[in-house]
């Protein structure tokens, strides 16, 4: 049986031969986009054209209410996935230049505190620290530190093989709890809104601020399925660190892929694809989409060469925690009425907040532009 050093050791041998990718970076910016005011530019398109198309495409970029499935709910597990993508090829780059299992874990434990820090003030801002009751703890920033510190042990202490099984048999233990396990008042297997597990849980257990009230799907149990998709990232990262072929790892990232995909939506059948749950079936969906998609990048951009049009994606890429608090705490739109008003305001008046969006993302890439021209890079 494969063992966790053999692994490491196997992944050591191939990371001198391995460039960053510019299609990881690609497609991380491509994620960022959507968070950075690609995704609210596309929603506002909705019901303006005239074009069925368009108003199909813009009713993806908005979260279902409870169960159900839309492109939108695909942006954070993809982030998620491909921490893990990244974890796999930082992880095997630090051993090959001789830095400690220990020196790796201390500096993943003080990236996780650093986002979680961070999370909780791009969550409560202005935050309030004599009430802590009034406080969310649970936030995406925090999510991606815990899920990586988890990733990085797991990823130095367990093979490839034994990773996968640990993430699916995570996700069936999930289930099962979430189906078997009675919710005083509910009873088992109630997946509603009021009567869920994870809702009961976070009551409880959960210190400060709920963001649903009842529940919180930052909080505590959807931890565990979340941290999966992490995992799934660091079995995209060994399958691109220990090939040289590059067809050999695009069949491996696709067959990957589909068996995600239609687990998913078999799951979907007894476990709705629910990302408020975080639910084992939303999990194998976003985590089969997101082999399929980095398969796809890895393509056209490392494998076929073309690679002038994701120079858009990798400025954004480059830079994602940067411009993810930024979003929060800089007005772009304000900045961009001020800047672009004077000539959208011709426009017939539905348009002003489509064009002001897109004013406001134009000024957002410029501002990540003059970071990556300037050779700036802020990492935790």
């Amino acid at each position: 049986m494969e063992t966790a050093s053999a692994n490491v050791t196997a992944n050591k041998k191939e990371v001198s031969n391995v460039k960053r990718l510019a299609s990881m970076d690609a497609l991380r910016g491509f994620d960022m986009l959507m968070i950075s005011g690609g995704g609210a530019f596309i929603f506002l398109l909705g019901g303006k054209t005239g074009i069925n198309a368009v108003d199909a495409i813009s009713a993806q970029f908005i979260h279902p209410e409870w169960h159900g499935f839309t492109f939108y709910d695909f942006i954070f597990p993809l982030f998620l996935f491909l921490a893990g993508t990244s974890l796999a090829f930082s992880v095997t780059g630090a051993l090959a230049k001789g830095i400690s299992q220990s020196e790796i874990l201390r500096k993943t434990f003080k990236r996780m505190l650093i986002l979680i820090a961070l999370g909780i003030l791009d969550k409560n801002a202005p935050i309030d620290l004599f009430d802590p009751a009034q406080i969310r703890y649970g936030s995406v920033l925090g999510r991606i530190g815990l899920a990586t510190f988890i990733g990085a042990i797991l990823y130095l202490n367990f093979s490839f093989t034994n990773r996968i099984w640990i993430a699916i048999s995570t996700l069936i233990l999930y289930y099962l709890a979430l189906i078997f396990i009675p919710v005083p008042g509910y009873g088992a297997g109630d997946l509603s809104f009021e009567g869920n597990l994870v809702g009961w849980f976070d009551r409880n257990f959960m210190p400060g601020k709920l963001k649903q009230g009842t529940y919180d799907e930052l909080a505590l149990l959807t931890q565990f399925p979340s941290i999966c998709l992490t995992l799934f990232g660091t079995i995209a990262g060994d399958i691109m660190l220990r090939s040289h072929v590059a067809r050999t790892k695009l069949m491996q990232l696709f067959f990957c892929g589909i068996v995600g995909i239609l687990s998913g939506l078999i799951w979907n059948l007894a476990f709705p694809i629910n990302k408020h749950l975080w639910s084992s079936s939303f999990i194998m969906l976003t985590s089969g989409m997101a082999f399929a998609l980095l398969a796809i990048f890895y393509w056209i951009i490392d494998v076929k060469g073309y690679k002038k049009w994701a120079f858009f994606f990798q400025v954004i890429g480059m830079n994602s925690l940067v411009i993810y608090l930024a979003v929060r705490f800089i007005d772009f739109n304000a900045s961009s009425k001020l800047l672009f008003e004077g000539i959208y305001k011709y426009s017939p008046e539905k348009w002003h907040e489509v064009f002001n969006a897109l004013g406001g993302f134009v000024i957002v890439w410029f501002f990540l532009y003059f970071l990556y021209r300037h050779k700036i890079f802020v990492k935790v």
